[in-house]
């Protein structure tokens, strides 16, 4: 005879400070044992030992007949979640390396624990975790589930740091396909970052969950990522950036790259999704946010009369020369290398037709204009007067046509290249 009780009645008398336990009872002919079987999101105090118990009244079994019964009693309330341990499940440390750090951090001196009871506890913790990691998967199902009674604030917690992610373990695979082949590479991340090679698999599995998810979604991907994962806004964004780098294959892993974070990249992202994208000029086309506009990447190639004319160059450097004298630091620098810059960052446009150069396209911003910048000396500030008056002065060009495209490309580029522009 087995059943199954998964909770108890209201009624029932309950102590002050009653903490969730689960208890299995077994009994066969005249013995009867209560066997604790862990304490799910539970803290310390909630460890209980097994003892002995007298059998419940059952009825008498046939003569000659051994009767053996289950009964299986849950009983419970909100479940507890230890942030601390949390965090350790979360970095890829096994229960014996838990405890260890647990032991460290000294716990066993603030609280009176065991080592045993602080044991007992990390691994009800992991168990606790390991259930609701499929529910994490889908956060959105963690909401609407019973089986776990968690307050809103502590879910928000529970999906917020599982998506969470260590920014040298994303630079490490930001603008790469989200494949089986990257995933291969995890064991060199690892030993390259430091991050526990479980940490590098989950933040590499939830890249590629999210953006498995959203890739063939209408709508802005930012959005459509708060929807649903409900992530906070500012994290949606990095996965936003995530997502738009894995699905356009920046080029992020050059040496001469290597000096900017992924908070540089994210900030370009969001420039680029928010101006160059289908979803910048038309808010009903399928993968808006995820596809830069292949129309407007063409109509670039446009913009190459601001070097090809020599009178138009001529006239832009006049115009802008002629704005910035007396209010840059690196005047001379930046008279003589005008037409050099301008080339360049013409060029970047005007090649953005091919994927490959597409792909390059960070790596050219640092070669064309970054680079030559700060080996003359730029301030910063030189370099944002210099750009807004370059992108400004080339209204006041009368043989020039378009001035709509121009504003569309500069107005992000320079975002992107005063982002860009550091040590």
């Amino acid at each position: 005879m087995r059943r199954m009780d998964k909770g108890v009645s209201s009624k029932s008398p309950r102590k002050s400070g009653h903490t969730p336990f689960l208890r299995k009872w077994s009994y066969a002919g005249s013995g009867c044992r209560e066997r604790n079987l862990g304490t799910p999101g539970s803290g310390l105090e909630a460890a209980r030992p097994a003892r002995a118990v007298l059998p419940p009244a059952r009825a008498a079994a046939a003569p000659g007949v051994a009767m053996t019964s289950e009964l299986d009693i849950f009983v419970g309330n909100t479940t507890l979640i230890d942030e601390d341990v949390y965090r350790l499940w979360l970095d890829g440390y096994s229960v014996t390396d838990a405890v260890a750090l647990r032991v460290r951090s000294g716990i066993l001196e603030q609280t009176g624990a065991t080592a045993a009871v602080l044991q007992s506890d990390t691994m009800d913790h992991y168990r606790t975790f390991h259930m609701l990691e499929r529910l994490l998967h889908a956060p959105p199902k963690l909401l609407h589930q019973l089986i776990f009674q968690i307050p809103p604030s502590r879910q928000a917690l529970l999906i917020e740091r599982y998506y969470a992610f260590d920014e040298a373990f994303v630079r490490e695979v930001l603008g790469k396909k989200l494949s089986k082949g990257t995933k291969k590479d995890l064991d060199d991340i690892s030993t390259k970052t430091g991050i526990t090679l479980k940490s590098c698999r989950r933040q590499f599995d939830n890249f590629k969950r999210v953006f498995k998810v959203v890739e063939e979604m209408r709508g802005s991907l930012v959005d459509n990522i708060q929807q649903h994962f409900l992530l906070s806004d500012r994290l949606a964004r990095d996965y936003a950036a995530i997502v738009f780098f894995a699905n356009n294959r920046f080029e992020t892993g050059k040496k001469k790259l290597q000096y900017l974070s992924f908070g540089d990249f994210a900030f370009c992202a969001e420039l680029m999704i928010q101006n160059w994208t289908l979803g910048a000029v038309d808010s009903q086309m399928d993968d808006m946010d995820m596809d830069l506009d292949k129309e407007f990447l063409q109509d670039l190639k446009e913009l190459k009369v601001l070097v090809a004319d020599k009178d138009l160059l001529d006239l832009h450097k006049s115009l802008v020369c002629t704005a910035l004298r007396g209010k840059l630091g690196v005047f001379s620098e930046m008279e003589a290398n005008f037409k050099n810059l301008s080339r360049g960052l013409v060029n970047v446009a005007a090649k953005l037709t091919h994927n490959k150069d597409v792909r390059d396209l960070f790596v050219d911003l640092v070669e064309k204009f970054v680079e030559p910048c700060r080996s003359d000396h730029w301030p910063l500030s030189d370099v944002r007067f210099f750009l807004n008056q370059y992108s400004a002065s080339v209204h006041s060009l009368d043989g020039f046509r378009h001035q709509a495209l121009w504003d569309r490309y500069m107005g992000t580029l320079r975002g992107c290249l005063l982002r860009l522009y550091h040590d």
